[in-house]
């Protein structure tokens, strides 16, 4: 089965996203941030991770470029409500880019294409 890290610092999005994953049949452990992120990589071992942009402390772009520097391949979702980001050089790094709704469906399929070129 494979795992997915949820990484954002809104309770209401973690346990949203959680519960849909795992529906679709995913294992899911959540992360308010950045650095909870980090830290779980190396005890959960996701195969891959939505990320939120907009978090206090460190921000999601910088906490990709901190998963990039330990695991280059792993598969990483940015997550924003803003779509300005989409432009923003920094945030190709990530290996997609969806924008917050209530409708996962994006996201949900997604994470289908990238778990299968996994």
């Amino acid at each position: 089965m494979k795992k997915i890290l949820v990484v954002d610092d809104e309770e209401n999005i973690r346990l949203l996203y959680k519960e849909e994953l795992e529906e679709e049949g995913y294992t899911v452990d959540v992360a308010i941030n950045g650095q909870e992120a980090l830290d779980k990589m190396n005890t959960f071992k996701p195969d891959l991770i939505t990320l939120d942009i907009k978090m206090p402390g460190m921000d999601g772009v910088e906490t990709l470029r901190r998963i990039r520097e330990v695991q280059r391949n792993l598969p990483v979702i940015l997550c924003s409500a803003y779509g300005e980001y989409k432009q923003d050089l920094t945030t190709w790094a990530s290996d997609a880019y969806v924008i917050k709704t209530s409708d996962l469906n994006e996201l949900k399929g997604t994470i289908r294409i990238l778990l299968l070129n996994d």
